[in-house]
Parts: C-alpha cells; sequence; structure tokens
C-alpha cells in the first residue's frame, strides 16, 4: 500500500518547518527561554558560592568576600554567603518551575495544534487516497508522532538550551579563573558535539525504519479490530495473532537495533568526560601548590568541570529525543504536503435547489487505473426518480460517487440544477443530497446521535418522522432507550437491515433535494424491503432519486432504469420496456425471476 512521501533528507528542516508553521508562539517560546536562562544561572551560582566559603575559611580578612562586604568576621561573611545561597536557591526554584509550565505548556498547545491540522487536512483528502492506504498508517501519523514531538518538544528542547547555556556560563568562569584551564576543560567538548551529530545522522535511518514499523503495526492491528467478526467467523484468531506477532517484533527489532547503536555512545563521552575531568583536577591542583591559582578559585574550577562535562552524558539521549522528534515531525509534515486534488468549489447553487442531474461524456476511473466507465450520458429530471442496474462492476457506485464529487471525471461534467459540480462549495453539493452507501457507517453513540448527523439540532419529531419514512421504527422500539439506545461501535450491535434503515432515516432527515442510494435495501428481508420501497416512494415525493440496485424488484417503479455493462450505458427506459425489449435488462430480469 501506499505510503506518505519520503521525509526530506539532509539538514534538519521539520523543525525549522514548525518553526515558520507557529509563530504565534514564538513570543512564549522566547520568555520560555529567558525563564530558563535565569534558571541556569541561578543554578550555577551555588558551586561559586562553596568557592567563595572556601576562600573564607582559608584566606578569612583577606577573602573575596571580606574585601566585596567590607566585612571581616569570617562568621559574617559565611551568613552573607548563607542569605545570598538562599535567594539563589528560591530564584532558581521559581524559575524552574515557570520554565517548565511555559515549555510544557508550549509542546502542549504545538502538539495539540498540529494533531488537529494533520487530521483535519486527513479528512479533506481525497477519498482514493484513504482507500489505497492502510488507516493505522495515518492513525500512527496523527497519534503516535505528534506525541513523539511533544516529548522533543517538552524535554528535548530545554535540555538542549540548558546545556549550551551551560558550557557558555561555565566557560566564562573558567575564562577569569584560568585560560590554561579552559583549554583543557574544554578540550572534549567540540570532539563530543561533533561525535554526537556524526553518530546520530548515522542513526536516522534507524529511527525512520522504528516510525515505519510502528504505522505498519498500528495498521495491523487496527484492520483487525474493525474485521473482528470476519476473522471470528473463519477462526483465524491464531493466523491475526501471529501477523500482529510479526509486526510488533519488527517494531521490537527496528527499537533494539536502534538502542543498541545509541546506547553505545555514552561510554564513549564517558572516556572523553574523564579526560576532562582529569586534566582539571591535576593541573589546577598543581597551580594551587604552586600557587599561581587559590585554593578557593580551584574549588570552583572543579566543581565546575563536573558540571561543565557531565551533562554531556545526556548528549546521545537529548539527540536521541531529537531524531525521533524529527523522524516523526517529517512523517506530519508529509502527510500536510499531500494535495487535495478534488478541492471544493466557491459556486453555490440557487435555492431552493431542484434536484436536475446529468452525465456528460463522462469518462472516469480510479488512480492510472483502466476506465470504469466510458462515455456516459444520464439525465435525471428533477423529482423523478431513476435507476442504475446492471452486472457487477458496471460503474454504478463509480456514478454516485462523482455525483457527490469523491472523484472527478477525467472526461466530461457531472451537473446539478445545470451547474458543474467542480464549481460547488460542498455546502451546496452534499448538503442537498442524502446518501446511503452500501457499507452503512454508523458511529459508536445513540440512534439520535447518528440521526442528528444529517441535521445536527433536529428535535425529537423530526427524528420520530425520518425513522418512520425509513420503516425504521421498530428497530428503534426495539433497543433500550429507544432514540438513546447505543448502536455501538459501527453499529455493529445492530443487524445490517437495521442499519440500513437508520442509514435512510438519516438520509431523509437532511430533506435533501436528491437522495442517492447505494443498494439501500440489499441487507433486508423481503417485507422491510416492500416497507423501504414504499418510504421511498414517499419521501421521493417532490425530490429527485437516483437508485443503485442489484435485486430489480426494487426499481421496477422507477420513471426510467439506466442499464450499465462495462462503464456504458447500453439501455434505458421503463421497466416493461427494457423487459419488452429483450436486451440485457431483460437477461437480467429473467435470472432473478427463476427464468433464466
Amino acid at each position: 500500500m501506499p505510503d506518505l512521501p519520503d521525509p526530506p533528507a539532509g539538514p534538519p528542516r521539520p523543525i525549522a518547518a514548525l518553526w515558520e508553521r507557529y509563530r504565534r508562539y514564538r513570543t512564549r517560546f522566547v520568555l520560555a527561554v529567558v525563564v530558563s536562562a535565569v534558571n541556569k544561572v541561578a543554578d550555577i551560582v551555588p558551586e561559586l558560592l562553596i568557592g567563595a566559603a572556601v576562600d573564607v575559611v582559608v584566606r578569612g580578612d583577606d577573602s573575596f568576600v571580606a574585601g566585596l562586604l567590607g566585612v571581616e568576621s569570617r562568621e559574617a561573611q559565611l551568613v552573607w554567603l548563607a542569605v545570598v545561597n538562599a535567594v539563589v536557591w528560591l530564584v532558581e526554584s521559581a524559575s524552574e518551575y515557570v520554565s517548565a509550565l511555559l515549555f510544557r505548556g508550549l509542546a502542549q498547545s504545538v502538539e495539540h495544534d498540529l494533531r488537529v491540522e494533520a487530521y483535519d487536512h486527513a479528512q479533506r483528502l481525497d477519498l482514493r487516497w484513504h482507500e489505497a492506504r492502510a488507516s493505522g498508517a495515518t492513525l500512527a501519523t496523527v497519534n503516535d508522532d505528534v506525541n513523539q514531538l511533544e516529548r522533543l518538544l517538552d524535554v528535548g528542547v530545554p535540555a538542549i538550551w540548558q546545556t549550551v547555556l551551560n558550557v557558555v556560563l561555565v566557560g566564562i568562569v573558567f575564562a577569569v579563573a584560568s585560560w590554561q584551564l579552559l583549554v583543557l576543560a574544554f578540550l572534549p567538548i567540540p570532539l563530543i558535539v561533533v561525535a554526537s551529530l556524526r553518530y546520530q545522522r548515522l542513526l536516522e535511518p534507524y529511527y525512520l525504519r522504528v516510525r515505519e514499523a510502528v504505522a505498519r503495526m498500528s495498521g495491523v492491528v487496527s484492520a483487525n479490530l474493525g474485521g473482528l467478526p470476519t476473522i471470528k467467523a473463519f477462526t483465524a484468531e491464531d493466523r491475526e495473532r501471529d501477523r500482529v506477532i510479526e509486526a510488533s517484533d519488527e517494531y521490537r527489532r527496528a527499537n533494539v537495533d536502534t538502542i543498541r547503536w545509541s546506547a553505545a555512545f555514552v561510554p564513549l563521552v564517558r572516556v572523553a568526560i574523564l579526560a576532562g575531568f582529569t586534566a582539571t583536577l591535576l593541573v589546577g591542583g598543581l597551580s594551587v601548590l604552586e600557587g599561581t591559582l587559590e585554593v578557593g578559585l580551584y574549588s570552583v574550577l572543579v566543581f565546575m568541570t563536573q558540571r561543565l562535562l557531565w551533562p554531556l552524558t545526556e548528549v546521545a539521549t537529548v539527540l536521541d529525543l531529537y531524531q525521533r522528534g524529527r523522524a516523526s515531525t517529517a512523517r506530519i509534515l508529509a502527510l500536510l504536503a499531500v494535495p487535495v486534488e478534488v478541492d471544493e468549489g466557491r459556486r453555490v447553487l440557487d435555492t431552493p435547489v431542484r434536484g436536475r442531474l446529468e452525465l456528460r461524456g463522462v469518462r472516469a476511473g480510479y488512480g492510472d487505473g483502466p476506465d470504469v466507465l466510458r462515455d456516459v450520458d444520464i439525465v435525471v429530471p428533477e423529482g423523478e426518480t431513476h435507476a442504475l442496474v446492471g452486472p457487477t462492476g458496471a460503474g454504478k457506485s463509480t456514478v454516485l460517487r462523482l455525483l457527490l464529487r469523491y472523484d472527478d471525471p477525467r472526461e466530461g461534467a457531472v451537473l446539478l440544477d445545470d451547474v458543474d459540480v467542480r464549481q460547488l462549495t460542498w455546502g451546496s453539493l452534499r448538503g442537498s443530497v442524502g446518501y446511503v452507501a452500501q457499507d452503512v457507517h454508523l458511529f459508536a453513540g445513540s440512534v439520535a446521535e447518528n440521526l442528528e448527523y444529517a441535521r445536527p439540532g433536529a428535535s425529537r419529531d423530526e427524528l420520530g418522522t425520518a425513522v418512520a419514512q425509513a420503516a425504521a421504527t421498530d428497530v428503534v422500539d426495539r433497543l433500550p432507550g429507544g432514540l438513546d439506545g447505543e448502536v455501538g461501535e459501527r453499529g455493529l450491535t445492530l443487524s445490517g437491515g437495521q442499519r440500513q434503515r437508520l442509514a435512510l432515516a438519516r438520509a431523509l432527515l437532511r430533506r435533501p433535494a436528491v437522495l442517492l442510494l447505494d443498494e439501500a435495501t440489499s441487507a433486508v428481508d423481503t417485507e422491510t424491503e416492500a416497507a423501504i420501497q414504499r418510504s421511498v416512494r414517499e419521501a421521493s415525493a417532490g425530490r429527485t432519486a437516483l437508485v443503485v440496485a442489484h435485486r430489480l424488484s426494487t426499481v421496477r417503479r422507477a420513471d426510467r432504469i439506466w442499464v450499465l455493462e462495462a462503464g456504458r450505458v447500453v439501455e434505458s427506459g421503463t421497466h416493461d420496456d427494457l423487459v419488452a425489449a429483450g436486451g440485457t435488462y431483460a437477461g437480467l430480469w429473467a435470472v432473478q425471476i427463476g427464468e433464466g
């Protein structure tokens, strides 16, 4: 099955694209960065105070604090240091809290906006794009990939900023104290950073493989949960479990391979840190013994070396988050980059909508496949009921898809009230149509909620009228709670015929100018079929109806029947005329009444 376009290679463009995409959050981001900087400064100060305290104990009234404050008593100097330390700790705690609120709130806002944007774009993409793609893959992008990005924004970005600040602030302290120790302590840093970037670039294909594996696994699980009745009917539980095992194992192996390589980097970083720390400890200690470095300052530098280098052990973890977030962002942006080929028009139909339908010289197909319809001309005058019949694969449902503009024709035009549907807004086109699909979809919820999908805010009387028109009163009455009764996920608590009758009620509740029925009575018994036929005749009075049917008895009373074969209109007329003509329709009718 086709997947999303390949993520862009090269520089970290996905993250830069997010920066451009969400400009409205830049002020909040800058504020978070400033507060985080205050937090890091407050975090560094206690080490300086430790060195000052050592300096007070060793040098007494000659200490730096004594010269700064003019206080000779060691006890008073230490008290002053304690007060400053308390203030610094309060500032650090408060700034850490505010910084966390800002960064995490920012992550949640971007995550929310991106998830909604990705979902909204996905639902507006053409049906054929979704039909050619596993639904679980889209779900993984909208949900799991967005969650990976949240971890980057929530944890990774603050960690990267704090690490950079740490290096800069500690570097200033070292530069003031000793250029020699600055060089020795900082020597491992460029090596660690360069090696980390190169190493993580090598890991990038592994992270992309992980994202692809989780998308495939989500697709398998989603499809299986949706097809549980079929799985159970064919006792395929073990086989499907094995498929899930295979997909999950692929995901596990992709993660294990990634972890194996990413985990190997930390020990290498520790070796570089050991070299820098040892150099500061040894060379700094010798400088104190030689009298060229104060013992208090030496204490500060030893602590600072630890603070400088030890966070670099987390570079691999942070870059791991970055690469996962980058891979996920690339997939999300790739989804958002998929073009909507069947886009909305701008024209609005004059009201009231008459409901005249026409296909004029239509040639149509799916993707790069062969033509399904060839040079089709069909006219359904307003207020009439017409039917489309023919063998399987003749192109009947394709006609309905064109009328709803799920697809556009390759040649020719589809018109509603003499206006090309490509010019119409969705509200004007689909808002004028009541549609009952062959494969009925009901949402988890009550009967009323499913019916109100057609007309939000409809009254109970209107719901009851639509139910009665669709011959579905007995269906509702048998449910605990009636209109408030639950139908279950995809309506699985109802039979196929019950779902079709509720779908018909939903379509009728819309009071459409055009009624499109795709095998609307295929899953009902003969008695219910007769009731629905009567209801459809009554509901079709004053509106246009186009009915697709295999069961020809349902369309005997149609004003005109169009017979499709191999994508062409081969006959049209009333039932009696077509039977008398002895053509394709007469053959189909003979088979259905047992004479062929």
